[in-house]
């Protein structure tokens, strides 16, 4: 199973906010440009993970991104279910609908196996994530230089 590019752009945002240090409040401009994603894809990975309860946004002045409790807490399955759902695997709904879909069997396979494959991500932590040698990594990425 892939992942989707909004997921992946999520993921390594939350891995990113879970070594922030102590008082250390990163915009949505930054932590785009640290982690090499288009500003419009992190914009919408922290909506999305705001209205999940993973990361908190601070708007206005001293504002920034910060990662929940319930962010430090989650496991990667958790976040990635939130993220990519519970839709079908295959198009047997598509247009036009597939002519197998009354009596096939491939739809539940794949269902099962995504079911496997979140419990697989169940196990493992966000803080799991983040150990070295990654934590180094992800703190010394160097936010863009402005052009001016």
């Amino acid at each position: 199973m892939r992942l989707t590019a909004f997921t992946d752009v999520s993921l390594r945002l939350v891995m990113r906010l879970a070594v922030a240090g102590e008082g250390e409040l990163l915009t949505t401009r930054t932590v785009a440009g640290m982690l090499a994603v288009p500003y419009t894809h992190m914009a919408k990975a922290v909506a999305r993970l705001s209205e999940t309860g993973i990361v908190e946004a601070r708007r206005g002045r001293g504002g920034g991104l910060l990662l929940t409790d319930r962010g430090r807490r989650a496991s990667v399955g958790e976040i990635v279910r939130d993220l990519e759902g519970y839709g079908d695997l295959a198009g047997c709904e598509d247009d036009p609908p597939c002519p197998l879909r009354a009596a096939c069997r491939l739809r539940s396979v794949l269902r099962e196996a995504r079911e496997a494959f979140y419990a697989s991500l169940d196990g493992v932590s966000v803080q799991s994530l983040v150990t070295q040698p990654t934590h180094d990594v992800l703190t010394l990425l160097d936010p863009p230089r402005s052009p001016f």
